[in-house]
């Protein structure tokens, strides 16, 4: 026995000096890689830091710590990072924006997401916080695309449904989560394996083919840019808060409504309204919620000289009056461009709020436009049209100075403000890049530059904006 027991106890000592060996070559690993549990969220071009931690309701600093990231500007597209604070969650995340036509009922069956999970991650309390422009949060669940879209007619039976669309009713009913093939409503909108195709069902009346609200969503002091394919012979109109929707043609047979945002408007949920005109002369009507969030207007304070508020509101009335006509001819093309030279000094940002005293009592406005200022002494002093267009006014108000207002066309307008010179006269078509006049000091200002601004169906817009991206 003792020979056994001297045995077991060397083969104990060599066990241990082998374990404590392989800890030595094979450390433990850190604690918090425990915790780099959770779904992946793949870069996108674009994203930044702060743009992912916010869409998924995540602190930034949580973000960097559970990922290990200790530089927030290496970031690359395709990098995976894992998304904290959605136990239970995991696979690949994707984010969408809800859009014109989209429903609660109609994601769940896009999606196959379970709605209680659905829920939970977008931290959804009832459907009703389903409007357009939300950011929601989906898990892939697998591989299969449900992206096409078919509507049931009326009197249309499941059985024709499915064998118009080379499926079967049982797949019909299992993919979007119906009772049987009773459970089939018209107008409904189901899914089936495949890619959206034009045309497709999408929620709407069937007097709207197609309807998307582009860039969302949308902000304060943004344009709307309303794309709807109508039935043929189908007029369009519409509302956006309580602003009345132009609606020009498009080549591929869609119509555009162009709709500025103000910048004053509080964010939050506002109706948006489609209404089509049949060649029957009957019509028909969809309203939906859509979400209006903050701009990126600067929030600097300008206090300015003294103001009689009498002139702000006269100035305002007759800007109103020149740019409420949306004139059917679109007269520019692509991007509009710098109405200033090389190199530029902006000196204001457009939605600034801005503070004046007149008879000792204060009075609050905001920024309509930009201001490019005088860099130096060489900074050259043309202004440019930043779009194509017909003069529509050239004159000399109290506020702006020396004046342009330029049409250029479906309710778009540019205004060229505190101008020394100008080199146009009303009814005059000018090209985009033309020389328009000379950078002034004239109305009311502290020194010489181009106040640039935009109205897009009678409401100032951020010019930057169409600087910097094509409208339609």
């Amino acid at each position: 026995m003792k020979s056994v027991t001297k045995l077991n106890s060397k083969m104990r000592k060599r066990a241990f000096i082998a374990l404590l060996l392989l800890t030595i070559i094979l450390p433990l690993k850190p604690a918090h890689a425990q915790e780099s549990t959770g779904p992946i969220y793949i870069v996108q071009a674009g994203d930044s830091l702060y743009s992912i931690a916010a869409r998924f309701s995540v602190s930034i600093d949580d973000l960097l710590a559970v990922n290990g990231i200790t530089d927030p500007n290496q970031l690359a597209v395709g990098q995976q990072l894992i998304i904290p604070g959605l136990e239970g969650v995991t696979g690949i995340l994707d984010t969408t924006f809800i859009n014109f036509g989209d429903s609660y009922r109609g994601l769940m069956r896009q999606t196959q997401v379970p709605d209680p999970l659905f829920r939970k991650i977008n931290h959804l309390v009832s459907p009703s916080e389903f409007y357009v422009g939300a950011n929601m949060i989906i898990p892939i669940q697998d591989q299969i695309q449900y992206g096409k879209r078919i509507s049931p007619a009326a009197g249309e039976s499941a059985l024709e449904l499915a064998v118009a669309n080379n499926t079967d009713v049982w797949s019909l009913a299992a993919i979007n989560n119906l009772q049987g093939s009773w459970d089939v409503l018209p107008n409904d909108t189901l899914f089936m394996t495949g890619e959206s195709q034009a045309g497709d069902g999408n929620g709407l009346p069937s007097a709207f083919q197609s309807a998307e609200i582009r860039d969302l969503p949308i902000k304060q002091g943004g344009t709307a840019e309303i794309i709807v394919k109508p039935v043929d012979g189908a007029t369009l109109s519409g509302m956006l808060v309580d602003h009345p929707l132009n609606f020009f043609p498009m080549d591929d047979g869609s119509m555009v409504a162009l709709q500025g945002v103000l910048v004053t408007l509080d964010p939050g949920v506002y109706p948006l309204r489609l209404d089509a005109t049949l060649a029957d002369g009957s019509s028909k009507s969809f309203e939906q919620m859509i979400l209006v969030v903050q701009g990126d207007q600067r929030i600097d304070e300008q206090l300015v000289p003294p103001i009689d508020p009498s002139y702000l509101t006269s100035e305002d009335e007759q800007l109103e009056s020149l740019t409420a006509t949306a004139t059917p001819t679109k007269y520019w093309d692509g991007n509009f461009i710098l109405p200033v030279g090389q190199p530029y000094c902006i000196t204001e940002w457009f939605g600034t709020p801005r503070y004046y005293y007149f008879n000792n009592e204060e009075g609050t406005y905001f920024h309509s436009g930009v201001d490019y200022g005088i860099c130096s002494q060489e900074h050259p002093y043309d202004i440019y049209a930043a779009a194509s267009g017909r003069v529509i006014f050239v004159g000399l108000t109290e506020l702006r100075g020396n004046a342009t207002v330029i049409d250029n066309g479906w309710g778009v307008y540019t205004i060229y403000a505190h101008q020394e010179e100008v080199y146009v006269t009303v009814g005059q078509d000018v090209q985009a890049g033309q020389t328009i006049g000379k950078i002034g000091a004239t109305g009311h200002v502290t020194g010489p530059h181009l106040h640039f601004e935009m109205w897009v169906n009678g409401v100032e817009v951020n010019p930057l904006d169409w600087l910097n991206q094509a409208y339609p």
